[in-house]
């Protein structure tokens, strides 16, 4: 596991969009894994702005985002085939036929999971995943558990998830108790995980992702695992990191 510091937000996303960029340069018909949240947009507002003077092509690349909310149609506002139209997708040259996000619209979780399962690993799993993490150590919607999960898989939330997201939303109640996530074991098929974390609010779950046990009480925990895992952080997300 690597840690790239970084001084604050948009030098983290700077940095972040640097190493996507050069994937997508170097293997131009390249599968990137995408994460939504607050913590990726910067990186994305970086790289529509190189997208724009030239400098990097979407044309040919696929996607896979790493979850849903379960129960909200593609063209919900909340949703996240939404969120990444609204803040990267629509501002690219990306195919959308080649964007993928689970489809929360399907209520059959067994049947949208191994459906999503099926594309991921005919494609042949990322190039490159971008994660965040949540401020209880979670990658995608994997909560802290007993165990690390396996393919995409229908997840309750935790409360501490659901209030953190609860900004994005008009009232706390809106936010779907549901979604649909890849697995740990989905993403750790992939060839490299950047994984991006700001602010203080993040600090423990990094000490503990990047020195504590391996353990499923930390989901993120298990990119010690990785053999080729980036973390990109700011100054506030390292503060309780003893070699940061």
């Amino acid at each position: 596991m690597k840690i790239i510091h970084a001084k604050d937000y948009a030098d983290m996303s700077r940095k972040a969009a640097n190493i996507i960029s050069a994937q997508v340069i170097l293997k131009p018909d390249c599968i990137l894994g995408l994460a939504t949240g607050s913590t990726p947009i910067g990186a994305y507002q970086q790289l529509i702005k190189w997208y724009e003077k030239g400098d990097v092509d979407f044309a040919q690349v696929s996607t896979y985002n790493l979850d849903e909310y379960r129960g909200l149609s593609h063209d919900d506002p909340q949703s996240y085939h939404f969120f990444m139209r609204d803040n990267f997708f629509n501002h690219i040259n990306i195919d959308l036929s080649r964007t993928h996000v689970p489809d929360g619209s399907n209520t059959d979780a067994a049947a949208a999971c191994a459906e999503y399962d099926r594309m991921v690993a005919a494609a042949g799993y990322p190039d490159l995943q971008l994660l965040g993490i949540g401020n209880n150590g979670h990658i995608g919607f994997n909560e802290p558990d007993d165990h690390f999960s396996a393919g995409t898989h229908c997840v309750d939330l935790t409360e501490s998830t659901i209030e953190a997201n609860s900004r994005l939303f008009d009232n706390i109640d809106d936010v779907p108790r549901q979604a649909y996530t890849m697995g740990v074991q989905t993403i750790m098929y992939a060839r490299m995980i950047v994984i991006a974390a700001s602010g203080e609010k993040k600090a423990q779950a990094v000490r503990d992702m990047c020195f504590g046990p391996v353990t499923p009480s930390c989901p993120a925990s298990i990119l010690q695992l990785h053999t080729n895992c980036v973390v990109v952080a700011d100054e506030a997300a390292l503060s309780l990191c003893p070699e940061a």
